[in-house]
């Protein structure tokens, strides 16, 4: 393997060399920052863009060695979607129409400083997990506004005459409704539905039951299920990055702990099907 292969290798697996481009990023940062300030650009406006363009070339130079890294397989570098959001990044900046856009400019500049997410293991973690969860997190959307507009409904029929500032109507008593979930104001409206019946009680504690307490509970699990499976993605994606990266007679071990995987979730759904048969 040529010397420069093996050096690209060890950069783009080094800790440190995430730690320099987080660094260099940060600096961006502050300098992007410095540019909202008139009287900075009048009075450093120069060195503020010979910055840019000293951060642009940083950029480039460590995409170009993530790129080598990957050889002689450079085509792996675009299976990651981190890759590929840095890559469009930092390559729109050479874009001809993008760069005499000031607008476009500056939104390309601010994702550099989106790229620290994929050199903090954590962030990286928290961001994956918030993609996962949004199917889950959609369809209990769906279910607490079908549970509001019902509640709602049947709290304009309670208290349409009794309380019309609260529920005139179904969109103003679902606007109440979706105000509960957070349990403000809950005893004032109690106390003013007793004025009405006492049996008025069994509509808002049923709805603070079913409504608050299940639902932020289902939205809470939604949140840690999404992230396990991301703690689990981001295991296996730091593996396929560690196998693309090193020395080709580490592959076999990569493949190995793959198989390990495979095993144990195969052995997990065996677990589950004979749990479900009794």
């Amino acid at each position: 393997m040529p010397p420069v292969l093996s050096l690209c290798r060890r950069l783009a697996a080094s800790p440190r060399f995430d730690a320099a481009i987080l660094v260099v990023i940060v600096l961006n940062a502050v300098v992007l920052g410095a540019e909202t300030y008139d009287s900075v650009v009048d009075d450093h406006g120069s060195t503020l863009h010979a910055l840019n363009d000293v951060f642009l070339g940083i950029f480039v130079v460590e995409l170009v060695i993530r790129i080598a890294a990957c050889w002689p397989r450079p085509g792996a570098f675009l299976k990651s979607g981190w890759n590929v959001f840095d890559f469009v990044v930092i390559v729109g900046s050479f874009v001809p129409g993008l760069r005499e856009n000031a607008t476009l400019l500056r939104l390309l500049r601010l994702g550099r400083i989106v790229r620290a997410v994929r050199l903090l293991p954590d962030l990286r973690v928290l961001v994956v997990a918030v993609g996962r969860s949004i199917p889950g997190v959609a369809s209990l959307a769906a279910m607490t506004l079908l549970l509001i507009y019902l509640y709602g409904m049947v709290g304009w029929v309670i208290f349409q005459d009794h309380d019309p500032a609260n529920f005139e109507n179904v969109g103003q008593s679902m606007v109440t409704m979706f105000v509960l979930l957070t349990l403000e104001n809950l005893p004032t409206y109690i106390e003013k539905g007793q004025e009405l019946s006492d049996w008025t009680l069994v509509f808002y504690i049923s709805y603070v039951l079913v409504a608050s307490f299940l639902v932020f509970n289902l939205f809470i699990g939604i949140v840690i299920n999404s992230m396990e499976e991301a703690r689990a993605i981001e295991h296996r994606r730091e593996r396929e990055a560690a196998s693309l990266t090193a020395d080709p007679m580490d592959d076999l071990h990569a493949e190995v702990e793959v198989k390990i995987d495979e095993l144990r979730s195969a052995l997990d759904e065996l677990q589950a099907r004979v749990k479900r048969r009794r």
